[in-house]
Parts: C-alpha cells; sequence; structure tokens
C-alpha cells in the first residue's frame, strides 16, 4: 500500500491539491487498490485520529493567542522589544526576533507570529529604509521561534503521537528556543553591519524598559502560568489551555479593548485555524497507518542497522530527512508522518525522546523559511511585497545559524536533563 500511497500523495501535490486532501486521497485509493482492507478503514481511522483529549488543547491554546496578539497588548509588546534592543545596530530587525520571542509564549504558532507580526514590523522597517528582502527575511525567519518556545501547537502534535509529557516538551524547548532566537539576533547585527542599517539615537533608559516590562507583563506571564501549571501537575494541558483562554479573556477586559466583533473575529480565526490543523492531523494518520501496516518504520530501522552506522552519522541521516520533508510538507502533516518512523531509529540509538522532539519540531521549523513550500517565507514576501527568490537571498545568514542550532540540538543531550 505504502509503494501506492507515497508516490501517489506526491503527484497530488505536484498538481497542487491542497495536503489534506492529497493525503486522504492518496491514502484511500492505495487502501482500495491493496485489496486487502476494506475501503471503510480509511474513514475509520480518519476519524480515530480525533480520539484524544490531548488535541483539545489546540484550539483553546490557538484561541488564547488570537486574544492576546489582536489586543493592545500585541502594541505594547512590540513597543518593549523596541526599548530592549532600539541602540543595536539593525534595531528594527532586532526588534523583530525579540517580538517573536516574546510573542512565541503566546501564539504557539509561526504562521500566525509571521501574519501578526509582519504585517506591522516589515512596513515599519521599509518605511525606516530597511531592504524588503531584509525585512521579509527576518520575520519569516525569526517567526518560527513560536513553534519551539512553549506553550506549542507542533509540540502537542508530537506528544500524541510519541506518548511524552507534553509538560517536558514544553520545559525542553525553552532553552533551544532562546538559543535560536539569540543565534538570529547576531545574524541581524551581522547582516546590518555590512550593509550600515540604521539604529536608534534614543539613549537607554531603564525606566522606561520598566515600564515597558510591566506593561507587557500579562502577556510575558501566560508561558510562566502554563509551564509552572504543567510541572506541578496542577492541571492537564487541556485544562490549562481552557486557563489560558480564561486569562487572555481577563486581561483583554482589564485592558477595555476587547467588544463583541473582536471576540467574534478571535473565535472565528482560532475556528479555522484548528480546522485546518484538525484536518491535516485527520488525514495525516490514514497514510500513518498505512505506513505502520507495511512496517515501514522497522524496515526503515532494519536497513540503517544493516549499514553499520555509528550514531552520528545516524543522526544525521534522521536530521537530513526531515530537513528535506519539511521543504516540501507542512508542519502538521510532517510531524504526524515522521515521528513514527523516527522514534524507533532514535530508540535504537538511546536518543530520548524529548530531545528527538525538539530536533524535529526545529528541523520543520527550519523548512518554513525553506523553499519551494515555506509557509512564513510566502507570507513574509507577500507582506513586504518581494519575490521569494530574493527573500531566500536574503535569508542565506540565517539558514547558517539555523543549522548551527540544529547541530546543538542534534548532538547536545545535556540540553535536555528532563528527558
Amino acid at each position: 500500500m505504502t509503494l501506492i500511497a507515497l508516490p501517489l500523495f506526491l503527484l497530488l501535490l505536484a498538481l497542487a491539491l491542497p495536503i489534506g486532501y492529497a493525503l486522504l486521497g492518496a491514502s484511500s485509493i492505495g487502501i482500495a487498490l491493496s485489496g486487502s482492507y476494506p475501503l471503510s478503514i480509511a474513514a475509520q481511522r480518519f476519524f480515530d485520529a480525533t480520539q484524544s483529549s490531548l488535541l483539545l488543547a489546540i484550539p483553546f491554546f490557538i484561541l488564547a493567542g488570537e486574544l492576546l496578539i489582536a489586543g493592545t497588548l500585541g502594541q505594547r509588546i512590540i513597543h518593549f522589544a523596541g526599548l530592549l534592543v532600539g541602540r543595536v545596530r539593525g534595531a528594527l530587525g532586532q526588534v523583530s526576533v525579540v517580538t517573536s520571542m516574546l510573542f512565541a509564549g503566546v501564539s504557539g504558532s509561526a504562521v500566525a507570529d509571521a501574519s501578526a507580526l509582519g504585517s506591522v514590523l516589515i512596513p515599519w522597517q521599509k518605511r525606516e529604509g530597511y531592504p524588503g528582502p531584509f525585512a521579509a527575511a527576518v520575520n519569516s525567519a525569526s517567526s518560527v521561534i513560536g513553534v519551539i518556545i512553549p506553550p506549542s501547537i507542533p509540540l502537542i502534535i508530537y506528544s500524541s503521537v510519541a506518548q511524552v509529557s507534553v509538560g517536558t516538551l514544553f520545559l525542553a524547548g525553552v532553552i533551544p528556543g532562546l538559543i535560536f532566537g539569540g543565534a538570529s539576533l547576531i545574524a541581524v547585527y551581522l547582516i546590518a553591519r555590512r550593509g550600515n542599517y540604521p539604529r536608534s539615537e534614543q539613549p537607554f533608559s531603564l525606566v522606561a524598559v520598566t515600564r515597558g516590562l510591566l506593561s507587557s507583563l500579562p502577556a510575558l506571564l501566560m508561558p510562566v502560568i502554563i509551564l509552572g501549571a504543567l510541572i506541578g501537575g496542577v492541571a492537564t494541558p487541556t485544562e490549562i489551555s481552557v486557563v489560558a483562554v480564561f486569562y487572555a479573556l481577563v486581561v483583554r477586559l482589564c485592558y477595555r479593548d476587547l467588544s463583541p466583533r473582536g471576540l467574534l473575529g478571535s473565535v472565528l480565526s482560532a475556528g479555522r485555524a484548528t480546522g485546518a490543523v484538525m484536518l491535516l492531523i485527520m488525514a495525516s494518520s490514514v497514510l500513518g497507518w498505512i505506513m505502520t501496516v507495511d512496517q515501514l518504520p522497522s524496515r526503515l530501522v532494519a536497513f540503517v542497522d544493516s549499514l553499520g552506522l555509528a550514531d552520528v552519522l545516524i543522526i544525521l541521516f534522521m536530521n537530513l530527512l526531515m530537513l528535506v520533508v519539511g521543504a516540501v510538507i507542512d508542519m502538521t502533516p510532517a510531524i504526524l508522518l515522521l515521528a513514527p518512523i523516527m522514534i524507533p531509529l532514535a530508540e535504537s540509538i538511546d536518543m530520548s525522546l524529548i530531545q528527538l522532539g525538539i530536533m524535529m519540531v526545529l528541523n520543520l521549523a527550519i523548512g518554513l523559511f525553506t523553499p519551494p513550500v515555506g509557509t512564513t517565507l510566502f507570507i513574509s514576501s507577500s507582506i513586504a511585497g518581494v519575490r521569494i527568490e530574493q527573500t531566500a537571498r536574503a535569508l542565506v545568514p540565517f539558514y547558517l545559524f539555523a543549522l548551527l542550532v540544529l547541530v546543538l540540538v542534534s548532538y547536545v543531550p545535556a540540553l535536555f536533563p528532563m528527558g
């Protein structure tokens, strides 16, 4: 079945069929042509994928992020980021990275960050004389921090497949997320110094930074509350996601900037995003079942073992495979398709599944700003009004630093003592 479904899936992708329909169509045809199972198995696996209470956390975390980003609190976070790094060379590029790091603890979605922040920061940078490709590159690369620093929707999806603790995954994502953000800041500085990009001449003020911190504190506290509750065992991830929505509502009401129309808009936006994610989860589960029935994961492990490769080379092979898949397939289906294959490989070399989860998400996050299908790459280029290839060229330094971070995550297990 796999030999039928996978090539057909790639063909449907090449024909520009939406990925959810391509997954379901290819899997259904593969099952039908095999003659070994009734076609009804596709419908059964399609709906069985939704029978997990953990997945209920996805719409609530998305809604919580929508509520906080849409209000004046979002502008306060951008202002606070400007106070922190405004005097550094390439100031507005630095602001974009720091803002993405701050928003990462709110939204959990790279696409949401790329859209929401890019619509504000990219035009601002262009007005101040920054090149459009640079502005698009910074936004597309830094927005993926949102899927590494908790709360992270992709980490929740990986947790549901790998059966590992969401709280431990969230905690494990903090340090790599901060390292990725720091690497992006260095890349921006080096590019800005070479291009002699402007910086703010306003003197640094500890008083202003403190005020900015206090005004942004309600949003910055959300990841602290989430991690604290998960680590302390106070509630389940689903329960905490509901609390996050309630917290976001209270914050918006305290700021008095939440109208009925705004609330409805956030709910509808979260509903659309959830629908897209769930369709991908459901459709991917059918193809995943086919690969499991055909014993693809165990056959891959046996093949790699037969090569007698060192652990270092096996990890390199895993990274290369994930980078290639991440460049052509969206993050959610890529996790659902790759996790069942990568988990046996990781276990064969005694790699922690927590480390594997962060490594997988980071690989696929790089794919989000890599041609030909990079989602944040397309969003940022569209906002900036520049061609994809222009942004891709401006992204080269970010790719290099992202790969350095990936090496650390892949080969330094000390970053994951909780795993």
